[in-house]
């Protein structure tokens, strides 16, 4: 109760997005950790023992009980990610502008509705070729509502409540995220096709309260302004251009965390889905727990020294998984990158909401929200080629070099005083 009245008053719409985005986020928590993993064994070849292709048409034969598999070498897997990431450039450039223009609900709306027309496609697709076609799909149409709830937050609440609120919704989202791999995690262990439906049954529901009760945010100056320049002005906020770079570095180690770690834990340590999803559990508990009070201490001090200081951290997180063998390590070291993350992404969201003019809101969130896309379109295929060339721990490493990088950065950014704008949050958690 404490912690509740400690709470701004937000507006009621406000509340309704959270719990929007609430369910929106358990049906991805059973999809995008696992998706390196779905492809992997989707598109696994069944050999029988004599070394023969079988449950082929040429050969006309079924795999026997007897029959193994061979995936595809992960730095193949892991190109398809890049292929998500360029797809989502191309996409969240276009479908932010049409924000900024038309508003962000009825696109919201019609990304709900594709994206899952998608998952029904996803759960067939068991040939290669056939994830070439179905992944920059999923890369243009998985950010949609997304984006669309940033903007909405950074519409509805002032500058001053934006890190709290950004904070909440962070703790919504990963609340959602330890319900997910927690409660359908020995179903999807079982069935991956079943993933997919638990989350287009999840989208139906979202689309019920979204229709019919949650109104447009977009301002009004905004919806009348003719949408001008593209992005070639944001591209000309030099400090902006910047911080989002240096951001990226980070999104980079988070993209391998939860692109890479299911298969990794299972192809070397034989760690199942359902115990991977004890990992995500951590995470996701300690920002549903951790974040208001991280947020309030870290409110006191500049923000680019804490985005510095938990960059660190994040880079000790992923230093762990390289030398973790059993599952109780793999969650300390989840537990240590968690602390990194609970530091860096509130006061990151707020600082990109706050440096967007209204009318270009959706855009600069837009952008905001490709540094992850930028990671995992990085990240994860950098990841397979260090392990397929060095070996699997040679992820982590490659992982904490980039985040220490940011480190720098960030700390870089402050010295040199760019961001004009940077000042302690306001306390508002």
């Amino acid at each position: 109760m404490r912690l509740l009245n400690r709470l701004p008053p937000y507006p009621r719409a406000l509340w309704l997005l959270i719990g929007c985005f609430f369910f929106n986020r358990i049906g991805a928590s059973v999809i995008w950790p696992f998706i390196t993993l779905y492809i992997r064994e989707q598109t696994s070849k069944p050999l029988d023992v004599m070394g023969l292709l079988v449950n082929q048409p040429l050969f006309g034969m079924t795999t026997g009980a007897a029959a193994l598999s061979i995936p595809l070498a992960l730095s193949t897997i892991t190109s398809l990610l890049s292929l998500q990431a360029l797809s989502s450039v191309i996409g969240t450039s276009l479908i932010s502008t049409l924000m900024d223009q038309f508003g962000r609900k009825r696109i919201m709306i019609f990304g709900l509705v594709a994206f899952s027309v998608l998952l029904a496609f996803m759960s067939q697709a068991v040939a290669f070729w056939q994830w070439v076609i179905i992944v920059p799909l999923y890369g243009i149409l998985q950010p949609i509502f997304y984006i669309g709830i940033y903007a909405m937050i950074a519409d509805t609440v002032t500058p001053e409540e934006r890190t709290g609120a950004f904070a909440l919704i962070r703790t919504a989202s990963n609340l959602a995220i330890a319900i997910g791999p927690a409660v359908f995690g020995v179903i999807i262990a079982q069935s991956h096709t079943i993933a997919y439906f638990i989350s287009i049954t999840i989208n139906i529901i979202v689309l019920v309260p979204f229709i019919v009760v949650i109104h447009e945010t977009l301002p009004e100056k905004a919806a009348t302004k003719q949408v001008s320049s593209g992005y070639r002005d944001i591209l000309r906020d030099r400090p902006f251009v910047i911080f989002i770079a240096v951001f990226a570095l980070v999104e980079i180690a988070t993209a391998l965390t939860f692109n890479l770690l299911s298969v990794y834990t299972k192809e070397n340590f034989n760690i199942a889905e359902n115990q991977f999803g004890q990992i995500l559990a951590i995470n996701a508990l300690m920002v549903v727990f951790l974040q208001f009070g991280v947020t309030r201490i870290s409110n006191r001090y500049r923000p680019l020294l804490v985005m510095s200081f938990g960059s660190v951290i994040y880079a000790s997180g992923l230093i762990g998984y390289a030398v973790s063998s059993m599952l109780v390590q793999f969650m300390i070291s989840m537990v240590i990158m968690t602390i990194g993350e609970l530091i860096v992404m509130p006061t990151s969201n707020a600082m990109a909401a706050n440096m967007a003019p209204p009318d270009k809101r959706a855009r600069y969130m837009g952008i905001y929200s490709l540094t992850y896309t930028f990671g995992t379109g990085v990240g994860p295929i950098a990841g397979g080629i260090l392990s397929d060339t060095f070996g699997p721990p040679a992820i982590w490493y490659g992982g904490a070099s980039t985040a220490l990088v940011a480190a720098f950065g960030f700390w870089w950014l402050h010295r040199s005083r760019l961001l004009t704008t940077e000042q302690p949050a306001a306390q508002t958690t």
